[in-house]
């Protein structure tokens, strides 16, 4: 795959792996993604995975002949980018690393050494020259990790965005953009908006025409459009007008009460209505809708004098990667002792400008008239 005439896509595809970090499902595999630049010096950006060596190291003999790379940029030492380091440096014994001093720490963990002899340490605003091409380093700490630095290239105007702009999926299937970068996004990386804000702040000031991330495709055509939704996304803004209703069910009177909000929803019409069960759907699913959509209703069973497990694993999720600025209605369950609605506002309790319904649902075991005449209510509060 050529990138410009002389930069070069050298990744992997990964069809073999079911879970992504341990806890993503990644029906479409993934993509490791590495780059060669070529010049009077050549550049490879980062390596990939640790399964995937050989055919990774084959990749680049292929593009660079019978040159030798002179250096290996790493921007982010998360194993399924570095693993490949010490593989690198057995095979190119003069070429030199090219990292952050952090990435250099992390090495002696993952390595035993830092590669004394041949590391190259840089940080902000430092420049390597390959020649044609100069690269210019950009500090990108804690998006996600706090060893990344990314990478502009002057002269193609390409930035090798390391996990930004990420998303699931291997590159030889081809999909829709936005549903799995979001999932990346807020599964991975949504922990740290305000630092995904100062990266796009730094790279408005650059001219790019070309991302290159470290998972998924290269973004070439309406770079707005990408930039314009991770700064949605890393502001907590809402991105769609919509309602995710989020249920646990035990013996499906919640379940009943939630589908009954959703064509409640529809009925007044609702641009978009979201439900899933939270014990049978998949939750990084369920955490992006959280974040896509303005307004949430979790529905759930008071369970233990707490709530169902499945519910409060979800709130932890979206509390772990800062929750906000969203409408939250309740709809809880208990045939004798109903303690959903106190527990789920007491998690919130620390959460940015949670604005709760002032209609709570409360059922009794099973739905009745009055707990109906509710949900309605609640409806049309979330509608006005």
């Amino acid at each position: 795959m050529f990138i410009s005439d002389d930069i070069f896509y050298v990744g992997v595809n990964d069809h073999e792996i079911d879970l992504f970090e341990g806890q993503y499902d990644v029906p479409a595999g993934m993509a490791y993604n590495s780059y060669v630049i070529m010049d009077e010096k050549i550049a490879v950006m980062d390596s990939v995975d640790k399964n995937f060596g050989e055919k990774w190291l084959t990749n680049i003999r292929k593009v660079i002949g019978t040159r030798t790379p002179d250096y290996l940029v790493v921007q982010h030492m998360e194993p399924d980018h570095s693993a490949n380091i010490a593989a690198f440096a057995d095979a190119f014994p003069d070429a030199k690393i090219v990292a952050s001093n952090a990435a250099f720490n992390m090495m002696k963990k993952y390595f035993g050494t830092d590669f004394a002899e041949r590391k190259v340490a840089v940080k902000e605003g430092d420049t390597l020259s390959l020649g044609k091409h100069e690269l210019k380093f950009v500090a990108a700490p804690m998006v996600h990790w706090p060893e990344v630095m990314m990478t502009y290239d002057t002269l193609s105007k390409v930035f090798f965005s390391a996990d930004a702009f990420g998303k699931f999926g291997a590159l030889d299937i081809e999909e829709d953009w936005a549903c799995e970068a979001r999932r990346y996004y807020f599964g991975i990386v949504g922990k740290f908006g305000q630092q995904v804000q100062a990266l796009l702040k730094k790279a408005a000031a650059l001219d790019i025409k070309t991302i290159c991330p470290l998972h998924g495709p290269v973004l070439t055509e309406n770079l707005g459009y990408y930039l314009d939704l991770y700064n949605t996304w890393s502001s907590y803004g809402v991105e769609t007008e919509g309602v995710l209703i989020a249920y646990t069910s035990v013996y499906g009177n919640t379940k009943q009460a939630a589908e009954l909000l959703k064509n409640k929803l529809e009925e007044k019409g609702c641009p978009k209505v979201a439900i899933t069960d939270l014990a049978r759907d998949d939750m990084a699913e369920a955490v992006e809708d959280a974040f896509r959509y303005g307004k949430m209703v979790l529905a759930t069973t008071t369970y233990n004098g707490d709530i169902f497990p499945f519910m409060r694993e979800f709130i932890n999720e979206l509390l772990e990667r800062n929750y906000q600025n969203r409408n939250v209605g309740i709809i809880e369950n208990g045939t004798w002792a109903p303690m959903a609605a106190k527990v789920i506002r007491a998690k919130f309790e620390g959460s940015k400008d949670i604005r709760f319904a002032e209609n709570t649902v409360t059922i009794n075991a099973a739905l009745d008239d009055a707990a109906r005449s509710k949900i309605d209510q609640l409806a049309a509060e979330l509608m006005a």
